[in-house]
């Protein structure tokens, strides 16, 4: 009997909750409004940026470790960033390893030809003096024939003509002699010299290695207030960063007095943005205050943002005001004013609607909601100019009504044409 009525509490409190969630009433979506307003407005593109000196003293790698076939040298010792130092002071060191290691192959090198340049001076003047050796009994050869053809005079002219024979032989051979030894004598100065152009080369890539491990010890160019560099990809460099010759900057040393903003600006906005446009600057550190500002250039080429698909282009903002607090790397916000208008109407970018080349809104009156075309113009980052298609405190919805099946859709006229109202 127990077990009876607990099935049939069981049955009864299911039965409960299923037609509470059946007849319970669901809350309505509350629609939003907003009114069509008249009056000033300000075209403004909010971005954030960083202080940098417009002039600044580069401190470099020695760039001549490209022609030594180094092509990246990492930094392995690098003062504060921010510190104040003198013409001369120490600023970083750089790795020492694999020039070391290239010196020493180039010292060897260099020894290597040193014993080629000094065997074959040896074997020159060994191989030289075996030739003129042989040009001196020849010579004494060509005398001693010579004395056998006068002493032939009287003899029989087939004695006498065979010493002639003899005697221009010898000297015939003698004569070859000479000119043999001409051409080794070519021949070992060639050879000599060749091998002290390979030993200069050599000497020359050892002289390199020793010069610029004299220089792997970066000193300061001039004084001021050391502002490491940055990478390809914005981060500083720092120790056990790598730097190539084609960007060999280690830190630079800015000129504080002149001052600029790099900012960067999306696709979307940089339509709007031109040269001298004012700008007004706030900094991170000291939002009280403010810092006028011009544009000094805008960038005709976007750039990818790294970890982004987002397009920008950079946008260079000169500072006008002079403040001695300045500090390059400074955070700033820029508010940059690209059109004013005296009266105009406009509405919450929520309310304009778009499909393709049409804009239109939701417009409430009298009770009833239809669809308007309208026109638009500039926008900021609220608001957005209508220049035709509503009027002063027109109530308008900041979203899509649920039903717009067979909503009214009141067009713009065309050129030359009469106002068309259709339904859609």
């Amino acid at each position: 009997m127990k077990k009876k009525i607990l099935f049939i509490s069981i049955g009864v409190i299911a039965l409960l909750i299923t037609l509470f969630f059946i007849f319970r009433k669901k809350p309505q979506q509350k629609e939003l409004y907003t009114n069509v307003k008249k009056g000033p407005f300000e075209v403004i593109v909010t971005t954030t940026g960083e202080l940098r000196a417009k002039n600044e003293r580069e401190i470099n790698i020695p760039t001549e470790i490209r022609s030594l076939g180094i092509y990246q040298i990492k930094i392995t010792d690098l003062i504060p960033e921010g510190t104040i130092i003198k013409e001369g002071d120490y600023v970083a060191s750089l790795d020492k390893t694999e020039i070391m290691t290239k010196m020493n192959e180039s010292n060897l090198n260099v020894q290597k030809w040193q014993s080629e340049l000094k065997q074959a001076m040896l074997d020159t003047t060994l191989t030289l003096r075996s030739a003129r050796d042989e040009m001196l009994n020849q010579k004494y050869l060509v005398e001693q024939k010579k004395l056998e053809k006068e002493q032939s005079k009287f003899e029989a002219p087939a004695i006498l003509r065979n010493a002639e024979i003899e005697y221009e032989k010898a000297q015939r051979n003698f004569e070859q002699q000479l000119e043999n030894y001409k051409t080794k004598v070519a021949q070992a100065k060639t050879k000599v010299a060749i091998i002290q152009a390979d030993l200069s080369k050599a000497q020359n890539t050892l002289d390199g290695f020793i010069n610029i491990m004299g220089q792997l010890n970066i000193i300061a160019p001039q004084g001021g207030m050391l502002i490491y560099a940055k990478d390809w990809d914005g981060k500083k460099r720092v120790v056990g960063s790598s730097i190539s010759p084609w960007d060999p900057t280690v830190a630079t040393l800015p000129d504080l007095s002149i001052m600029e903003v790099v900012t960067y600006v999306s696709e979307v906005d940089i339509q709007k943005i031109k040269v001298n446009f004012t700008v007004e600057i706030g900094l991170d550190s000291d939002p009280g205050k403010k810092l006028q500002g011009k544009i000094n250039s805008v960038a005709s080429i976007g750039e990818q943002k790294p970890n982004s698909d987002a397009k920008v282009f950079e946008v260079v903002i000169d500072v006008l005001t002079n403040d001695t607090t300045l500090k390059p790397s400074m955070t700033t916000s820029c508010r940059i004013l690209c059109a004013t208008f005296k009266d105009v109407l406009y509405t919450p970018i929520e309310a304009v609607q778009r499909a393709g080349n049409l804009f239109y809104v939701y417009v409430k009156a009298g009770g009833k909601i239809y669809r308007q075309e309208v026109r638009a113009g500039l926008s900021n980052e609220t608001d957005i100019i209508i220049t035709e298609g509503v009027t002063e405190n027109m109530t308008l919805l900041l979203s899509m009504p649920k039903d717009t099946a067979n909503m009214e859709f009141r067009k713009l006229p065309a050129i030359n044409n009469p106002t068309k109202t259709s339904k859609k």
